[in-house]
């Protein structure tokens, strides 16, 4: 075995190793999608020997380009490259999708070389905007994204968010390479191989598109080289390739998707057998060090106990202050900033800020994007549309990415506005995210806590905050710790325990009062942490009064009373349980009266605690 510089190794050859090696690791595992890999076999093996800098030694070194395989299906291929440079050895190849391994069967970043999980069609591109947009924009450094994209995954709109978002920000350092293999999972693509098509559309939203043979060594060579002469515009190369190349079982044939082929031994044969190129990737020209970005103490906003503030108004204000002390912080918006308040980071770090319109899915893409290149994003909009990007934060948890959301306008307490604005389903969202962290503060001066303290936070974390303006209960500087809660009210005779959050957390208390006044003594709990939840807070209350009622702005499934829920029953025996939550379809209203309509302000808590204790 011998290693060549990139410059030395014959293309055609290498192209035919990473079929191959795609082939045998496939037929070991008895799965996967060996007839994808071979159709980008030869693009990746241009790309690898003549335009790709990294060092494989230090993958997070900060002048390394980066590749992403959009197409996480073609795994395979990836791992065939792995080997060819020498990062993962024969046995680790070929112990693809095996229990125990790294080589899963779409990438994730397991494997240090992966800095994103794909598989989910469609993402792959829009994070490459943000990895693209944090060395333009951030970093200053001249890292080149290289995207590898099927032609079938065209069809997701995500991808014309990206397309449209790398042409406005002239992202001459991103590159697609589309795989125009013809065939998707089950029969043909929209346009099979009409290049010219796909480079109509793709050039109309700004994009420099070059159209190749992909199975051309020296077509896609020179496509590679164009596409880094193109210093303001991202560029987009379509490559008419054939899914299953060089083994004639499967090559341009339906039926073949995802499943090993039919032969190994006759499969190698026609691919000339078993190679053993390795390959020397050159280094990133770009010799820096990664600079440490220290942090300083944050000197969050203070509000008055007995005042009224939004908790919107918090976030916005302390995540300006969050940004004045940590250099990492950057902060993106879907063209509500003046809503959810991130303006105010905008105003105070607009380097750091980034507009990403009406396009939440290319909104979590960026913060991914960003997050795996070292940087902290804050992402807001209102809660109801984040609902839009739940599958990006699906595949943002698998990949073990670092998020922070903030939901702004959430529940039926914004007013007026109907439905289609109110966020009803993002606590059940959150919440069943891996790893994942939701935080709904009732006051100014906790979310100003919270907010800092996401910065921090391992995992996808969100917080839920309030467009009206609440009471400050909470003096300035107080800690609130994640899976904390506080006990607002409480007595030795207590009868109840109402565990509110957010907005109900204010109703709860003015029921209690009452209740109070009329011979009822109830317990209060704020329980702003709603996952992880204080399990042991609330099994204590739980056990002392014998009853719950949980009250939320949100649907009754999935929420704060599910977390509560499932924190008690079969922990604590004999607890009665009621749970309040909006339970029919809003309309248009004022917020007192949505509350009263929904059966969650201070009147409808007084009387479900009055029944709950009759």
């Amino acid at each position: 075995m011998t290693t060549l510089e990139s410059s030395t190794v014959d293309l055609a050859e290498l192209g035919r190793q990473l079929r191959a090696d795609a082939v045998r690791c496939s037929s070991r595992a008895a799965s996967g999608h060996p007839t994808s890999s071979m159709s980008a076999a030869d693009l990746m093996a241009v790309l690898l020997a003549r335009h790709y800098r990294y060092d494989f030694v230090d993958p997070r070194r900060p002048g390394n380009d980066r590749l992403i395989f959009s197409k996480g299906h073609a795994s395979p291929l990836l791992y065939a490259m792995l080997r060819a440079v020498g990062a993962i050895d024969e046995d680790e190849l070929l112990g693809y999708r095996r229990l125990g391994s790294s080589l899963e069967g779409h990438p994730t970043p397991r494997l240090p070389w992966v800095d994103v999980a794909t598989g989910s069609l469609g993402q792959g591109l829009p994070t490459g905007v943000g990895m693209a947009l944090a060395g333009r924009r951030l970093s200053r450094v001249p890292y080149r994204v290289w995207v590898l994209c099927g032609d079938g995954e065209l069809a997701e709109g995500s991808m014309w968010e990206a397309f449209a978002a790398a042409a406005h920000e002239g992202l001459g350092n991103l590159t697609a390479i589309v795989d125009v293999n013809r065939l998707g999972q089950r029969g043909p693509t929209r346009y099979e191989w009409d290049t010219g098509a796909y480079a109509r559309q793709i050039g109309a939203f700004g994009w420099h598109t070059v159209e190749i043979d992909g199975h051309d060594p020296e077509q896609i060579d020179r496509a590679f080289t164009a596409a880094e002469d193109m210093p303001d515009r991202p560029t987009a190369i379509l490559a008419r390739t054939k899914k299953g190349a060089g083994v004639d079982a499967v090559e341009d044939r339906e039926g073949a998707h995802g499943k090993p082929v039919p032969d190994l031994e006759g499969a190698l044969d026609e691919l000339g057998g078993v190679g053993d190129i390795r390959v020397r990737v050159p280094e990133p020209d770009y010799k820096e060090p990664r600079h440490d970005r220290p942090a300083r103490p944050v000197h969050l906003p203070e509000f008055d106990v007995g005042a009224m503030a939004a908790t919107r108004d918090a976030y916005g204000t302390a995540l300006a202050a969050v940004g004045d002390a940590d250099p990492n912080v950057v902060a993106l918006d879907g063209e509500v900033a003046d809503s959810t308040r991130a303006q105010r980071f905008a105003d105070a770090h607009p380097d750091r800020f980034f507009e990403c319109y009406i396009a939440e899915q290319q909104m979590i893409a960026n913060a991914t994007g960003m997050q795996a290149l070292g940087w902290k994003p804050y992402a807001a909009t209102f809660a109801a549309f984040l609902t839009r990007a739940h599958d990006f934060l699906r595949m943002a948890a698998i990949g073990r990415a670092d998020l922070r959301l903030c939901g702004s306008h959430a529940g039926v307490s914004i007013g007026r506005d109907g439905p289609s604005q109110m966020g009803l389903e993002d606590l059940a969202m959150m919440r069943a995210l891996w790893r994942s962290i939701v935080l709904y503060p009732c006051d100014a001066n906790q979310c100003a806590h919270l907010t800092a303290a996401m910065a921090e936070l391992p995992g996808i974390s969100y917080l839920r905050s309030t467009r009206s303006d609440t009471p400050v209960i909470y003096r300035p500087g107080e800690e609130f710790p994640v899976g904390g809660s506080r006990t607002l009210v409480t007595g030795p005779h207590d009868r109840l325990t109402i565990v509110a959050a957010g907005i109900t957390v204010h109703e709860a208390l003015d029921a209690a009062r009452r209740l109070a006044d009329s011979g009822v003594p109830v317990r209060v709990i704020d329980a702003y942490s709603v996952k992880p939840i204080d399990a042991a807070a609330l099994r204590q209350a739980a056990a002392e009064t014998g009853r719950v009622l949980t009250v939320e702005d949100h649907w009754p499934v999935g929420g704060l009373g599910d977390a509560v829920l499932e924190a008690v029953c079969g922990r604590v025996p004999d607890v009665r349980f009621t749970k309040l939550g909006v339970r029919g379809m809003p309309a248009s209203a004022s917020p007192a009266e949505q509350l009263a309509a929904a059966g969650i302000d201070a009147d409808s808590i007084v009387r479900a605690a009055q029944r709950l204790v009759a």
